[in-house]
């Protein structure tokens, strides 16, 4: 076999591919052997079909079509490996007619053009400052946690006056849509904090100063059920209304809420929290930022097929997914947004750019590092995952491996050790001069999944090696 290699730009080239025929024979003897197991031809046994009755039967066309079919990928392949090409995704394969001169024991000639990944020249990491907020824990800030733990323990009081916010209520619900009660249109005996905001908007104005026994109607867009989305004239009757009452915090509400003796340790401890939430904010932050300064000093290239793919991938995912759930189509997403179609489609090009980018930074510095995944390192990170899924671990690894999505998660744990390395060479320093200092940082760590997922997530077409699927037409 023969390969040439023609660069169309920096990141696509074309292939040129001549295979003899004598290379080609396998696949034509196995593509005989295929079709004889599939056919039958009276007077022969089946598998027992001689080559020239095929070829009078059926056509010598049929068996090259399936002789070349099975020989391609593998031809292709070849011709990439020998010439060290880092492609991206399927080729477009062309040159295939001429059916007739492998019949006469010519050679398969065939071109293959494909996307590559561009050159990346990237940057003294040393340069990149940025700066990120303080860790800091006022005393307000640790009052205002142990008042959410003291809400949780609340116990609830009825009182005979006109609700107001933070009451809690017990209200009974019917929705109209064009004067019509649906199926699931009405609700009993709901528990609410008025202010809350989680059940309908308008009905924390219509409780407020309603006594218990009153009724009051409004006009708002259901939420939920089977007329999600539509405007709903709801009536709602309030039936009881209560107060919230606070447990004393004290060291006996420190007994009952958490495993501390005094009012003291549970502060303490809830200090202790709050850095630690801070000091994994922090480290986020920078990771973010460390990133969004890396991609400034870099330029390189976007393969035209794979970014066009990419945007294409992101329109159909929102189309067909997301704005279902939503309850809303396209039109209605960019009303909503205050968009034009063109500002939308111009906003998928540059986060498809973003995502395209950030995933071949991050790959190119892990190269440069020799960067690896060991096992410990990937089931840490699929547990991660899973957890964020809302799937078992175990359910969450079957589809991975159902998926071919192994690759694709070692991906986003290499990617994200090479932030990692990126953020330690970085100048990192809060906005009150403190150097911060994020090596053997077990906070910086976790925050690394973020970025590298958060590029994953970014790039949602595939951009591993595939060979092509092409079929000949005989």
């Amino acid at each position: 076999m023969k390969s040439a290699v023609e660069t169309l730009n920096p990141t696509r080239v074309r292939l040129t591919v001549e295979v003899p025929f004598e290379e080609l024979k396998p696949s034509l003897d196995a593509a005989y052997k295929k079709i004889n197991q599939q056919v039958t031809v009276p007077g022969f046994r089946k598998g027992k079909i001689p080559a020239r009755v095929i070829d009078q039967r059926f056509g010598r066309a049929a068996v090259l079509e399936e002789a070349v079919n099975d020989a391609l990928p593998r031809f292709y392949t070849q011709a990439v490996d020998e010439s060290k090409l880092d492609v991206l995704g399927q080729p477009d394969i062309d040159g295939l007619e001429g059916v007739e001169r492998i019949a006469d024991g010519g050679d398969l000639k065939f071109t293959a053009e494909v996307d590559i990944r561009p050159e990346i020249t990237l940057p003294d990491f040393t340069g990149i400052e940025v700066e990120v907020d303080p860790i800091t824990v006022s005393d307000e800030d640790i009052e205002e946690k142990l008042n959410e733990l003291r809400d949780r323990f609340a116990s609830l009081k009825t009182v005979e006056r006109a609700a107001a916010e933070g009451d809690v209520v017990v209200v009974d619900l019917e929705a109209k849509v064009d004067g019509e009660v649906p199926d699931d249109g009405t609700a009993t005996g709901v528990s609410y904090e008025i202010g809350s905001g989680r059940l309908l908007d308008g009905i924390d104005e219509a409780l407020t100063g309603l006594e218990a026994g009153g009724t009051a109607t409004f006009t708002t867009e259901l939420k939920g059920g089977t007329a999600e989305g539509k405007d709903s004239e709801v009536t709602v009757s309030l039936t009881t209304v209560q107060v919230k009452e606070l447990p004393e915090l004290d060291d006996e509400f420190a007994q009952l809420a958490s495993e501390f003796d005094t009012l003291e340790e549970l502060r303490e401890d809830s200090r202790t929290r709050l850095v630690r939430m801070k000091e994994f904010d922090q480290a986020t932050q920078a990771q973010e930022r460390v990133l969004d300064k890396l991609m400034e000093l870099v330029e390189m290239p976007y393969p035209e097929k794979l970014l066009a793919d990419e945007v294409e991938t992101r329109k159909h995912n929102l189309e067909h997914h997301q704005l279902p759930q939503m309850g809303i189509d396209l039109d209605g997403y960019l009303k909503l947004q205050g968009k034009t179609a063109e500002e939308f489609e111009a906003e998928l090009v540059e986060q498809a750019k973003k995502g395209i980018k950030t995933q071949f930074v991050l790959d190119a510095i892990a190269s440069k590092e020799e960067l690896a995944v060991n096992q410990e390192e990937l089931t840490e990170h699929l547990l991660r995952r899973a957890a964020g899924s809302g799937m078992t671990p175990d359910q969450f690894a079957q589809q991975v491996v159902e998926g071919g999505q192994v690759p694709l998660l070692v991906g986003e744990v290499v990617r994200g050790k090479a932030l990692a390395v990126v953020v330690e060479a970085a100048k990192v320093v809060d906005t009150e001069g403190n150097v911060i200092d994020f090596e053997d940082d077990e906070d910086e760590e976790d925050a690394a999944d973020a970025p590298a997922e958060a590029a994953s997530d970014e790039t949602s077409g595939e951009t591993a090696d595939e060979a092509p699927a092409k079929t000949v037409e005989a």
